[in-house]
């Protein structure tokens, strides 16, 4: 019946600088004129010289090394800055396009030095400048000919290349194989991270709206969404609502459930999918260290944190779901974090003091995570002041502390965990 929806329950001038040679070329040809010019006038020549010298520096200030910031560059840059800072926004507009082409462009334009400088509420010069991989490796699968069936896998979404290869694009062409009579497409619910990887990489991503509008213009009948997404969480609330608006323009719309199942509310107790994830996340870890169990590495005296990103939503609860999936399953040498620290119990700080109190004085940092992007490589493995990585170090209770920036997506055990709850939407009765 048109309209029918299903649900398996329903994120620089050198112009100021003082050409010195000159002048003194010229002092040495006064000289040469008139070698008894009297000390008094030599004293001005020299006092005007000073001056020259001094008033060529006003226009840039002094950098470490000797090198000078002229108000030219500051300029450039922070035109640049102001630039990035108009597309770091989740709402896409019709100069959304044009502004990300002229942020590109802006910071073509500038010097190394320039570049440098850029910085502003969100900019900063590795938006462009930094090297997370082979854009060119990626398929947005935002293609049309898409026909009457279509599978639209939603993910949040990552800048960083190889991750969004990897771990999204994996997801993608395992569903593509298993389901080889359905288009797969691919929605982002950021669009901040749409106008990132547009406007440095030139790649065209479908947000959910987007995908939506390119699946009814291609007149797909049945829409199936998979959403990448963790839990329940506001990211899941927010596509469930954009799909549920336009579910009269398919005959049939259902959603699967996110990787780690449906939610419910008892924090001490965990699911199937929640252990299924977990185990599947251990039995990586352990091996990317070379320990055979997650026994053989707590006799070394070595934990693992799983680091997810943390949320407000009530969807929280999950990750104190896991934690008690941990014990469930006899891991004694496993713990959850989040970068948000919320649930309270995942916070950096006791989680420190929870692996310390163990005895455990070795640390091995992964993500748990879909995709390791920003949050896994900053916030957890980065090297500024409040990375957890320089937190656990910090604390002067490890002896060592590593780091596995991978997502979950490129497990093949996950990705088999995406495709049972795909199936559980499709097997659902209509």
């Amino acid at each position: 019946m048109r309209g029918g929806f299903k649900s398996a329950r329903i994120f620089e001038d050198g112009s100021a600088f003082c050409d010195r040679r000159r002048l003194h070329s010229n002092n040495r040809m006064g000289m040469r004129q008139v070698r008894k010019t009297s000390f008094a006038v030599l004293a001005v020549c020299l006092v005007l010289a000073v001056a020259s010298v001094r008033d060529c520096r006003t226009d840039g200030d002094s950098r470490p090394g000797g090198v000078s910031t002229t108000s030219s560059d500051q300029q450039a840059a922070d035109k640049v800055a102001a630039l990035i800072d108009a597309i770091y926004v989740q709402n896409r507009t019709d100069e959304t396009d044009a502004q990300c082409a002229a942020a590109k462009d802006a910071w073509d334009a500038l010097t190394d030095r320039q570049k440098s400088l850029v910085s502003g509420e969100h900019a900063d010069p590795d938006y462009f400048g930094r090297d997370t991989g082979d854009a060119g490796a990626d398929d947005p699968l935002n293609a049309d000919g898409i026909g009457a069936n279509e599978i639209l896998v939603v993910s949040f979404g990552t800048s960083f290349n190889e991750s969004r290869v990897e771990d999204i694009g994996g997801i993608e062409k395992a569903i593509a194989a298993a389901y080889p009579d359905w288009s797969v497409r691919r929605a982002f619910t950021a669009q901040i991270i749409v106008n990132h990887v547009q406007a440095r990489d030139g790649e065209s991503i479908d947000n959910i709206e987007q995908a939506l509008d390119r699946a009814v213009a291609n007149g797909v009948k049945n829409l199936v969404v998979q959403p990448t997404l963790l839990m329940h969480g506001a990211e899941y609330d927010e596509a469930v609502a954009l799909v549920k608006e336009r579910a009269d323009s398919f005959e049939s719309v259902r959603i699967a459930e996110p990787l780690l199942g449906p939610a419910f509310s008892d924090a001490d107790a965990s699911s199937a999918d929640q252990e299924s994830v977990l185990q599947a996340l251990a039995a990586d870890a352990v091996a990317v260290s070379g320990f055979d169990s997650l026994d053989a590495a707590a006799e070394r005296g070595t934990a693992y944190v799983f680091l997810g990103h943390g949320t407000s939503h009530s969807a929280r609860v999950a990750y104190s779901q896991t934690q008690a999936a941990v014990a469930k399953l006899g891991y004694k040498n496993v713990w959850i974090g989040t970068v948000e620290g919320e649930p309270e119990t995942t916070a950096c700080d006791r989680v420190i003091d929870a692996v310390a109190a163990a005895g455990f004085r070795n640390v091995v940092l992964r993500p748990f995570m879909v995709v390791a992007g920003d949050h896994a490589n900053n916030d957890m493995a980065g090297d500024d002041d409040d990375s957890w990585k320089t937190l656990f170090n910090a604390s002067g209770k490890f002896d060592s502390v590593e780091t596995q920036i991978l997502g979950l997506g490129r497990l093949p055990a996950i990705r088999d965990l995406y495709l049972a709850r795909l199936a559980d939407a499709t097997e659902t009765d209509e």
